[in-house]
């Protein structure tokens, strides 16, 4: 099939004639299920000829940068009337975001792919599979859509909607950061900041999809930092395949940038700043700046810096660009320049050629650093890459060795002796236990607390009260005076998730026989959470604190008469009441001791129904009794 842009060159018009409803940056893409379509008169609009009443599914696999696009994408899509949903079911089109770094990702792409082609639905896939592999058999007869032209997502799903197979996959401009966007994180812009990478890495597939380094303009990203900040983003992540390779290509240079956009960061660091993946080559000259910047108040003192091998003739047929020493030269020297610093690494087991000896002093580099974050994988050969071409390593070896290497790495206890101190935490996403809501320290460290759901986009002082193998728990000591008003003002109920682990993504690695997804950062994991390190202060005792909390003004009042029964069975339960009596105090603020309005309504609503369902009763009775 041509491209989109012969399609519509017949007809001498640009593409994307039809303008965009209001739309600005959302909590989320709209889910709307059968039931409220149905309920807001949306039924009988929705038709395949009118363009913006359809509802589009949307998958995303990958890395942050993925996500980001995904985001990008949802927004448009969104300000042009469509719904984004999460379900397949309802959908009238699918969406898929890919992810080419490893044969797993990839694999669960195609089974998504088949699925749709089985449930007959119309299909657009996007994201870095289509744009490598272009002539991959799985994606004949779909619409596909590149890496760099999520701007016009639009125009490709309203094609493919029409019954056209398209391919939109040639453009050399970087999409605009301006554009419409929905946050799944309501409190987390993931900003990328490049595409691309100087590298040529043997084992990347994902070059052939991102191609060659290109770089935002640092004011660019300044202001696209000053909006965020604007809307209420907490936490901003700096994305890209390569960190540390940003503006090498524009004359500029990450310390640069880094320095740029700390000097238009709130002074009260009430947002925060998460430096992406960086390779060692393009930081090395830089140390001591990256050093100051990572000491900043607002930027958590956390990198990501892969080694992939202990072994320098495995880093070399890896052409990987360094050596172990220099990455011990950037371990050693942020670690000494920068108070609690904090490393994820990355690990491939059974890379071509890996002798034991290579596996060996791998496994010596782990033990000696014990890095609390490890991504650990096995070597997938990805087509077209010259690693592939390589005499491999017996695949029972490399699962040997992968699990090998990550009992290495979960016999360490890298919170240890954390125990009793008094952190600083920035909470900006709910665990996906429903319990816990998670804030992260200065050194980017896990912390899971018991608390309002109002807290999310906050920081606070906690005392860390138990440590875990993924995460430390902690009790807060501190409640803002003003817990984000605007969530019960109406707000749509916060579903925060996490991103898929991947390149520039920090995991720990428990299961290595799969795509290395972990509860540390996996979405549909646990945000590290093993229900059996719970510590007894945060035991849950009839419900008490679920996370179920709503953030809609009407359920509010719901919370005020919950709240009421639960006081009266006791706020021991959670850390000696003290949390609970915050609530308490916080409740009677808002609603006082009395009933609210909502309150009685709800009341004489009940009482209502029961008069008219005993009138009812009594009515039937009457004719059913024998005359």
């Amino acid at each position: 099939m041509e491209d989109i842009e012969d399609i519509v060159a017949a007809a001498g018009e640009p593409p994307g004639l039809r303008l965009p409803v209001a739309a600005g940056v959302g909590l989320k893409p709209k889910r709307k299920t059968l039931a409220r379509r149905i309920g807001e008169g949306l039924k009988s609009s929705h038709s395949p000829q009118i363009p913006g009443t359809q509802i589009i599914y949307m998958k995303t696999f990958g890395c942050s940068h993925n996500q980001s696009d995904s985001e990008y994408m949802a927004g448009q899509l969104s300000a042009f009337g469509y719904a984004v949903s999460d379900n397949p079911d309802e959908a009238d089109l699918w969406l898929i975001n890919t992810c080419t770094v490893k044969s797993p990702s990839q694999s669960a792409m195609e089974t998504l792919i088949s699925k749709c082609k089985n449930v007959s639905k119309p299909l657009v896939v996007a994201g870095c599979v289509p744009q490598g592999s272009r002539d991959l058999k799985g994606l004949e007869g779909v619409s596909v859509i590149g890496v760099q032209q999520i701007d016009r997502v639009v125009e490709v799903v309203e094609e493919t909607l029409k019954g056209h197979e398209v391919r939109l996959l040639s453009r050399k401009t970087l999409p605009a950061l301006d554009l419409p966007k929905v946050r799944r994180n309501k409190f987390v812009e993931i900003l990328p900041i490049n595409v691309g990478c100087l590298g040529a890495c043997t084992y990347c597939k994902t070059k052939h999809a991102r191609g060659h380094l290109g770089s935002y303009a640092v004011n660019t990203l300044v202001e696209r930092v000053r909006t965020v900040v604007s809307e209420g983003v907490r936490e901003i992540w700096l994305s890209s395949e390569d960190t540390g390779a940003y503006g090498r290509d524009i004359g500029a240079n990450l310390p640069l940038l880094l320095k740029a956009i700390v000097a238009v960061l709130p002074s009260d660091r009430s947002t925060m700043l998460r430096i992406g993946m960086t390779n060692p080559p393009f930081i090395l000259e830089h140390l001591e700046e990256i050093a100051e910047v990572l000491r900043h108040p607002c930027v958590y003192s956390f990198l990501h810096v892969p080694v992939q091998s202990g072994s320098d003739s495995v880093l070399s047929a890896m052409n990987r660009e360094y050596t172990v020493s220099e990455f011990r030269t950037v371990v050693d020297t942020l670690n000494r320049l920068v108070p609690g610093m904090q490393f994820a690494t990355d690990i491939i087991c059974g890379f071509p050629g890996e002798t034991d000896e290579d596996f060996k002093q791998t496994v010596d580099l782990i033990k000696e650093y014990k890095f609390p974050q490890v991504h650990i994988s096995q070597f997938y050969p990805r087509p077209g890459t010259p690693a592939a071409r390589m005499k491999k390593v017996p695949s029972t070896t490399v699962k040997n060795r992968s699990r090998e290497l990550t009992s290495v790495f979960e016999s360490f206890s890298p919170y240890q002796g954390m125990e009793g101190q008094i952190e600083s935490i920035w909470i900006t996403e709910i665990a996906t236990d429903g319990i816990h809501l998670v804030g992260h320290t200065k050194g980017y460290i896990q912390v899971l607390v018991i608390v309002p759901e109002t807290m999310l986009g906050t920081s606070t002082k906690v005392k860390i009260t138990s440590v875990g193998r993924w995460s430390v728990f902690g009790e807060v000591l501190e409640f803002p005076t003003k817990i984000n008003k605007d969530i019960f003002q109406g707000n749509p109920t916060l579903e925060t998730s996490s991103y898929p682990a991947s390149c520039d993504q920090p995991v720990c690695s428990r299961d290595s026989d799969s795509c290395s997804c972990t509860p540390q950062n996996c979405g549909g994991q646990s945000h590290g959470i093993k229900h059996e390190e719970t510590p007894a202060t945060h035991a849950i005792v009839d419900g008490s604190m679920s996370r179920k909390w709503k953030s809609r003004s009407f359920v509010s009042s719901f919370q005020s008469i919950f709240h009421r029964k639960r006081r009266s069975q006791g706020s021991e339960n959670l850390n000696g009441g003290h949390i609970m009596q915050t609530i308490e105090n916080q409740e009677k603020e808002r609603h006082g001791d009395k009933l609210t309005t909502f309150d009685w309504i709800l009341l004489v609503g009940i009482a209502a129904s029961s008069v008219t369902i005993i009138s009812l009763l009594i009515l039937l009775s009457s004719k059913t009794l024998p005359v």
